[in-house]
């Protein structure tokens, strides 16, 4: 295993931030490669405790021979935002300098233009030196993975559906109870590299990627860290690594069981005003339309001081919000349902 550092310049003096690299060179160079990174958002780390696992068994292949593709590992991406606390609490998921989410804002470029990434960086602040670094990191590989983890949640992913249904196989090893079909049209991460593949060709869109995959991986709850998880994930990432020929062994066959369903088909339940909220269903609970979700309690001890929410149709709750106290039009829940949301969705991604 090689390890390098990438010295990402502050924007004030005497400051820098370091971002580790760990690389596992392949015997095979017809063999894919994979990028994997964890940690974007700084304070999701079942995908660093994860990697810290993985790479026991990586070495271990590497002493006997059986790293067939290059594999690249960034298991803590974001030195940026893990140093950003306020007021005791780690404020990792947008830059308190720009008040960006760490993932958005990758730049959208095309395949061709990989090497402009990393030119003139000189020009940017230090986050989007590390956004850059980051997406020249990636495209460098046919398959990336993106570690994160929701708030209390199942296991799913978001998987552009242009490597849908070939990465099933991704969803079967990492035993994901859902899978969310986006349609690549945010500046996220992943599906920044996803543009750059699409058009490859500028102007000339691809609506199939195979042999590619881009994925955004949410490792159940920020809470979900312990080392069963993370011993029980890792072996789930590296029979997917087995099973795309990256590494040697043996592995077996399973297919993937949870729904699959485009964006549009995800209910997001709001508070319509703030207050305490009363939970009456837990994640992984399957519900029926009109079923009592959350009660909101916006002002104790009075007449009619509280209010309701019931399921908009049938469906699988596939997150929680951790709060008990929430604003109004916070997000409370995501329910997995077979037919389309009534509520308009913008294009992209879900959430900020």
């Amino acid at each position: 295993m090689d390890v390098s550092e990438i010295i990402i310049p502050g924007d004030t003096p005497g400051t820098e931030w370091r971002l580790p690299v760990l690389r596992f060179a392949g015997r095979d160079p017809k063999a894919p490669t994979i990028y994997i990174q964890a940690a974007l958002h700084a304070g999701e780390l079942p995908g660093t405790a994860l990697l810290h696992f993985l790479c026991e068994r990586l070495r271990q292949a590497e002493s006997e021979g059986g790293i067939a593709g290059d594999i690249t590992i960034v298991p803590q991406a974001n030195p940026i935002g893990a140093a950003q606390s306020h007021f005791g609490d780690l404020q990792g998921r947008f830059d308190l300098s720009s008040r960006t989410n760490f993932n958005r804002d990758f730049p959208l470029i095309s395949i061709a233009d990989h090497a402009t990434l990393i030119e003139d960086l000189d020009d940017y602040p230090a986050t989007d030196r590390l956004k850059r670094q980051l997406l020249h990191l990636a495209l460098g590989a046919d398959l990336v993975v993106d570690l994160h983890c929701d708030d209390e949640s199942l296991q799913y992913a978001y998987i552009d559906e242009a490597f849908w249904p070939e990465a099933a196989d991704l969803a079967a090893a990492l035993d994901m109870e859902a899978v969310l079909l986006s349609d690549g049209e945010s500046s996220a991460f992943e599906e920044a590299v996803g543009f750059a593949w699409k058009y490859e060709v500028p102007g000339e869109r691809r609506s199939r990627l195979p042999g590619r995959l881009s994925v955004t991986v949410e490792l159940r709850g920020k809470r979900d860290v312990d080392p069963a998880l993370a011993k029980k994930d890792a072996g789930g990432l590296w029979r997917f690594l087995v099973t795309r020929g990256i590494v040697s062994g043996e592995t077996a066959a399973t297919a993937f069981s949870g729904p699959a369903v485009p964006l549009d088909n995800v209910e997001i339940l709001r508070a319509p005003e703030g207050g305490a909220v009363l939970f009456h269903r837990n994640i992984g609970d399957r519900v029926a339309e009109g079923e009592l979700l959350a009660t909101i309690v916006t002002r104790p001890g009075q007449p009619g001081g509280s209010i309701d929410l019931h399921a908009p149709q049938d469906g699988l709750i596939l997150t929680r919000t951790s709060d008990r106290l929430v604003r109004r039009r916070g997000d409370l829940m995501k329910i997995v349902c077979g037919s389309p949301s009534r509520a308009a969705r913008k294009a992209g991604t879900l959430e900020n």
